[in-house]
């Protein structure tokens, strides 16, 4: 007798922690998640959240940190301001327990203006991600956001990146 053994559906999110709502980075981290696994089921964009994110007793909040945590994959997404994410971000990454909020893979990725702080996922959103209990499946992606709609932008990372996160995937 055959036994057909399925795969667990794969949860997909976006966190995206840019102050203008449907902005670049959006579009940028919802590109991401389309070429590393299908489209995302969650996305959060922190900016429609507003003064709910300083509420800690939020529970539609509480439900989003609830969600992204336990997604297989997040890409968590900000612009570059003063070489480091946003602090609206920051507020709502305070939410996840450290060493185990984040029980997935997830990326960092950041837009910025210039290449001056290419090494701003790396050094600032991946030790975060990290730290919260996150799988980190590469060297966080670095984005010009004049290019954020250019796949060519992506096509390196994504080539070095997409096999690694495949496999974390899955075991």
């Amino acid at each position: 007798m055959l036994r057909r053994v399925t795969q667990p559906l794969l949860r997909t999110a976006v966190v995206v922690g840019n102050p203008k709502p449907a902005s670049r980075t959006l579009a940028a981290a919802s590109h991401v998640a389309r070429e590393l696994v299908a489209e995302p089921d969650l996305v959060v964009d922190l900016a429609t959240l507003g003064a709910r994110l300083l509420d800690w007793s939020d529970e539609g909040v509480a439900d989003l940190v609830a969600q992204v945590g336990e997604a297989d994959l997040v890409v968590v997404a900000s612009p570059t301001y003063k070489a480091a994410y946003t602090g609206l971000l920051k507020l709502f990454l305070d939410r996840f327990a450290g060493g185990t909020g984040l029980r997935g893979v997830a990326v960092p990725l950041m837009l910025g203006g210039s290449p001056a702080h290419s090494l701003a996922p790396e050094l600032t959103l991946r030790p975060v991600l990290a730290e919260l209990g996150a799988t980190i499946p590469g060297r966080g992606l670095y984005v010009i956001d004049r290019d954020h709609d250019d796949p060519a932008a992506y096509a390196d990372w994504l080539a070095a990146t997409k096999p690694v996160v495949e496999a974390l995937l899955r075991r």
